[in-house]
């Protein structure tokens, strides 16, 4: 044969297999494209407005200089050290949000022996307000966080955990400073310098603005107490992180990756701005930073979004002129809640699980996995050990802490990398020539560019462009609604505040006198003397709510903004689904849909099946039969079945004969059932309306809208 490749002695892989040019490829690939657009068919636009190609070479990195460098150099964006996480591994982490500080101890001293090595605390919202159980209300105190306002229960809370073991991390709502001086007396008290402990108490008001729509406090008293907290931990000479930029509320709204990037590095560059017009120095505020992202499911972009990240911030602080030792990023991540669902919860540990490997992938430095059913349940201990080894294995099995920054030299990732680190930057300038991003959050801007993300989003997923497996596609007909476990938050706040006014009145006169003058010393206080003065109260019995409120005596109203909207993008479907079981509990059976399949098993088998998965996902009830002879056959079975809608299945070229025969000895005997047509066949579509056909499913289809506005129409749902 003359085109025969014959291999030598020895192989010559550049002789014996010719490389083809990227053109060449690229002709071959048109050729067995038959005509179609190579833009069209191969080039895939992202959220973030980012052209993923079908192919990558060494063209597309090689005018991208940051690549050249090594891990821990330079613009980390290889990674924050030089060993990767050999030497310096990445912290498992856990959040727990148990009410009281003595179960939390008990799930935090079973889960230390069990693979968790970083403590990542939540505090429910009145003891971040800096109230105490007994000024605030049940419902509140105890909701999604602990509750703890003295010495006593912090004893309870750590009682038997070493605090030098594992980093403490404690997340402080819109100002940390009331809880890092009660933990700061809990250390003096147990005698323990925080030089030891490592770990994060921080402040994050962006954050609380953004979710909550309000700050009880003005942001000038925020970022004074901020400073306070900051300078406390610099002069113990601790590694504690004080001041929190976090990305989730961004996340969770829908954002995309340049949106979170972007908006997250604007606030921690207007949070840095604020303490160093408080005296703090650069170097030392930059270090006390800790970021948090959310990790989604679209596995390269997240790699893509933590190595740009630190590229960026090493960028922004190298023009503050912050030394090159000082410009790492700790990046915390936590699995998205944006994509978790309520049903077919165990899915949950799989998407949690690509999420965290990309998270590893990207170099972070402490990661939490959510338990499979966090959204809507407070995670028991097999949830949690679920969610914890799911990083145990990818650190042990699969070795993922023995490579250095595995996505390095990738044609794909560097170039994704340097598309979201421009997009991103473009973004961030665009932020900063608004005024900043307190200005950008008042103004409505990043609500507005945000939402048009989410709106997207949303309208890929009620057209199933985008899946969530077992929501609005592979839905189980089988699965039982799991209970949710409600936690007693009035039990919680009896207990609470009967504990806390016991407290209250506990000692003599003079201790309570002594705790008095102290309280006023605070109040009288502007200057770092407020610190010893606070932690002193704390140790002679006052509590968080008594010393938050000596620290703000003077403290003016704060502002509010339009929240982000949180949600989990699932919620659409499973508001069906949750429809039609309490449909089925009201009536004794769930909405019904009657798949009129026309002819053999192979002229209708294709859309019958795509019906029955279609409808499935909104919780209706399948009628499925062999097939009929013919449409009079199919009305009769179709009407004696009680279903509340007919599909009829079958294919383009017997719709026409079928079609008007069908809906007419339906709606002769019934005209509140709907008559569906599996496809779109364009060229019928206007004869189908006007022989009352309701409506058309097919690929492409708002299924969301049309499964909703059927059960609308049987009133399952409003």
């Amino acid at each position: 044969m003359p085109n025969e490749i014959k291999l030598g002695d020895k192989p010559d892989l550049k002789k014996d297999f010719p490389i083809p040019s990227f053109d060449d490829w690229k002709q071959q690939v048109e050729k067995d494209l038959k005509g179609e657009s190579f833009d069209k068919k191969l080039i895939t636009k992202t959220y973030e407005e980012i052209n993923l190609q079908p192919l990558y070479t060494s063209n597309d990195i090689k005018d991208l200089p940051q690549i050249n460098n090594f891990p821990g150099f330079e613009n980390l964006l290889r990674g924050n050290s030089a060993s990767g996480f050999i030497g310096h591994e990445w912290e498992i982490g856990q959040e727990y949000n148990q009410a009281l500080p003595e179960d939390l101890n008990e799930a935090l001293c079973s889960d230390l022996k069990r693979g968790l090595n970083s403590i990542n605390i939540v505090l429910d919202n009145p003891t971040q307000f800096g109230i105490d159980a007994d000024q605030s209300k049940a419902g509140e105190v105890g909701k999604d966080g602990l509750s703890i306002s003295g010495v006593r229960k912090m004893q309870v809370l750590f009682k038997e955990i070493d605090l030098t073991n594992q980093p403490i991390n404690i997340s402080g709502g819109f100002s940390a400073l009331p809880i890092t001086l009660l933990f700061t007396a809990y250390a003096n008290e147990t005698r323990t310098s925080l030089m030891n402990i490592k770990g994060s108490i921080t402040s994050d008001p962006y954050e609380y603005l953004l979710t909550k729509g309000n700050l009880p406090i003005s942001l000038n008293q925020i970022f004074d107490e901020m400073k306070l907290a900051t300078e406390l931990i610099i002069k113990s000479n601790s590694a504690i992180k004080t001041i929190g930029v976090s990305g989730l509320p961004f996340n969770n709204a829908g954002a995309n990756a340049v949106q979170e990037l972007a908006f997250t590095l604007a606030t921690a560059v207007e949070y840095l701005d604020e303490m160093i017009s408080r005296g703090l120095k650069t170097d030392d505020a930059a270090k006390r930073i800790k970021f948090t992202f959310g990790v989604g499911s679209f596995y390269f972009m997240e790699v893509a979004k933590l190595r740009a990240a630190r590229m960026l911030w090493s960028t922004i602080l190298e023009a503050y002129g912050v030394a090159e030792e000082n410009r790492k990023m700790f990046i915390h991540c936590r699995t998205s809640k944006f994509n978790q669902t309520f049903f077919d919860p165990f899915v949950n540990s799989l998407r949690t699980t690509t999420e965290a490997f990309s998270a590893i992938v990207g170099g972070v430095d402490s990661l939490q996995t959510n338990a499979y059913d966090e959204s809507f349940n407070q995670a028991d201990d097999f949830a949690r050990r679920l969610a914890r080894n799911t990083q145990i294995i990818l650190k042990e099995e699969s070795h993922l802490d023995q490579v250095i920054d595995p996505a390095g030299g990738s044609f794909f990732v560097e170039k994704l990398t340097d598309d979201v680190a421009n997009a991103a930057w473009k973004l961030f300038q665009s932020i900063e020539e608004k005024g900043g991003m307190l200005k950008a959050i008042q103004s409505g801007f990043v609500r507005d560019e945000i939402a048009k993300i989410a709106e997207a989003k949303k309208k890929d997923f009620a057209k199933r462009k985008s899946v969530l497996v077992g929501t609005n596609m592979y839905a189980n007909p089988k699965e039982e609604m799991m209970e949710i476990a409600k936690p007693d938050l009035n039990g919680i706040y009896k207990k609470r505040v009967e504990y806390i006014q016991k407290y209250r009145v506990n000692g003599d006169n003079k201790k309570h006198s002594s705790i008095l003058e102290k309280l006023q010393n605070i109040a009288d206080t502007k200057s770092y003397d407020i610190i010893d003065n606070a932690v002193d109260a704390f140790l002679e019995g006052a509590s968080l709510g008594e010393v938050s409120k000596s620290i703000r005596a003077s403290a003016e109203k704060g502002i509010s903004v339009t929240p982000l909207e949180q949600f989990r993008l699932s919620e659409m479907f499973e508001e069906l689904r949750i429809a039609s079981e309490n449909y089925k509990k009201k009536t004794g059976s769930k909405p019904k849909v009657f798949l009129a399949t026309m002819g053999p098993l192979k002229q209708f088998k294709g859309r019958a099946d795509f019906s029955r998965a279609f409808f499935e996902v909104g919780g209706f009830e399948i009628v499925y039969p062999n097939g009929f002879a013919t449409t009079d056959e199919a009305v009769k079975s179709a009407l004696d079945s009680k279903a509340q809608a007919v599909v009829i299945c079958s294919t383009d070229d017997t719709y026409p004969e079928l079609v008007p025969s069908i809906v007419k000895g339906i709606k002769e005997k019934s005209k509140d059932i709907k008559v569906i047509l599996a496809g779109y066949p364009k060229d019928q579509i206007e004869e189908h309306k006007k022989s009352g056909l309701d409506d058309f499913i097919y690929l492409g289809a708002d299924a969301y809208l049309i499964l909703r506005t059927l059960l609308n129409k049987i009133g399952a749902i409003a």
